[in-house]
């Protein structure tokens, strides 16, 4: 039996990406081989917890963008010794710097202590040191690189990767960058319920959209990032040369924040935009699945994208994909011809949306019949998990 920890900030699904990934990976690990907890500082009484069959461990009292709790140093010394590997999920926040105390504490009263590794989520991306929007906080993050984060990095067992394009680029972003190892373990997702055509039917309903009326969607936070701005934007050049799209779908949480708002007036103050796109925030559970089932191709044309959990799950679903060539997965999107790959541009975009409507119903279905076969090919949590548990276990043990 191996005992694993991980280590993150939040599991409030609204954040998406890091604590979805534990959920699927923990969800595929044999509970006879591994027993998996998560330790987080979530308030103890989030309605979110108690729902998932891992334990979950809510220490609360955080505090601060960097995530500080006064409980979680104290937890980490009294319990890491329990444990055969400590991962933490993400980058410049307190649970990285709090394991690696930890565990120089333990080594000084010669205890045992974890192999210890961070799953970066595509935190090292260099987009995010050079994005206009972002230059206050990389320059906070030059900061804290040079005295806290290259620190705690180099002195991992591993750095975990989910993809070759990542690792690569990870090398790219800051100087004194040197783990003892890069780890590309993967990722991927767990099966998807079967397709229910009344769950598609509700769903339509729900928002508005005729009983087979076609329709682009969109999964993901309203972010800068996501490209939302030239997507806008190409949606509408489109629509004035009188190209046949179908509806567009926004499905996702930020609407209240101050980007979500001014997409939604973008939309609103255009009237090609304000008939043909959807707000219908964020969609859990069944209606999600349905959601993916019944679109006629998931779009998410990024400025960066680690890896694009809602990629995948559109490519499960036997939905086609259309997104920028800075969603790290596109290589294995472009080679198994499971979509439309562009660049992350207005124009690329526009042209993206055209060359999809341009396919013949043939083409379309083989697009479909591809999307699910490189979804099967490279992307099962089954795959992802034996390559997450043997890179720690190599280690580990």
């Amino acid at each position: 039996m191996i005992k694993l920890l991980n280590v993150i900030t939040s599991m409030d699904p609204v954040y998406g990406g890091m604590c979805q990934g534990i959920r699927n990976s923990i969800g595929d690990l044999n509970p006879v081989t591994t027993t998996n907890h998560v330790l987080c500082l979530d308030d103890p009484d989030s309605e979110y917890l108690g729902m998932d069959k891992f334990k979950v461990i809510p220490l609360g009292d955080k505090r601060t963008s960097w995530g500080y709790s006064k409980h979680l140093k104290k937890w980490l010394i009294k319990n890491l010794t329990t444990y055969d590997a400590v991962i933490v999920h993400g980058l410049w926040q307190y649970n990285g710097y709090a394991v690696r105390n930890a565990i120089e504490t333990l080594k000084s009263q010669n205890k045992k202590t974890p192999k210890f590794y961070i799953m970066t989520h595509g935190m090292m991306d260099p987009y995010f040191q050079k994005a206009p929007d972002r230059k206050l906080k990389a320059i906070r993050n030059l900061f804290f690189w040079k005295f806290i984060e290259q620190k705690t990095v180099n002195s991992t067992d591993g750095l975990f990767f989910t993809c070759e394009e990542e690792l690569l680029l990870a090398r790219t972003t800051f100087s004194g960058y040197a783990p003892k190892k890069e780890i590309n373990i993967g990722y991927g997702i767990l099966p998807p319920p079967a397709l229910n055509k009344n769950d598609i039917a509700n769903f339509r309903k729900r928002n508005g959209l005729l009983p087979d009326e076609k329709y682009i969607l969109f999964i993901s936070r309203l972010h800068p990032k996501k490209g939302l701005i030239n997507l806008m934007n190409a949606y509408s050049d489109c629509l004035n040369e009188h190209v046949n799209l179908p509806k567009l779908v926004l499905a996702g949480p930020g609407l209240e924040e101050e980007f979500g708002k001014s997409i939604y007036n973008l939309v609103k103050e255009n009237s090609n935009l304000k008939n043909n796109v959807l707000f219908i925030g964020m969609i859990t559970g069944p209606e999600k699945w349905a959601a993916f089932y019944g679109a006629a191709s998931f779009i998410l044309p990024s400025h960066q994208e680690n890896f694009g959990i809602a990629v995948v799950e559109a490519l499960a679903c036997h939905c086609p994909v259309l997104i920028s060539n800075k969603v790290n997965i596109w290589r294995e999107i472009q080679k198994g011809k499971a979509g439309i790959v562009s660049e992350d541009t207005q124009l690329a975009t526009a042209e993206s949306l055209k060359k999809f409507v341009s396919l013949s119903n043939i083409e379309l279905q083989e697009m479909k019949n591809d999307a699910y076969i490189v979804y099967k090919e490279n992307f099962t949590m089954t795959h992802a998990s034996k390559q997450y548990l043997k890179a720690i276990e190599n280690g580990a043990i």
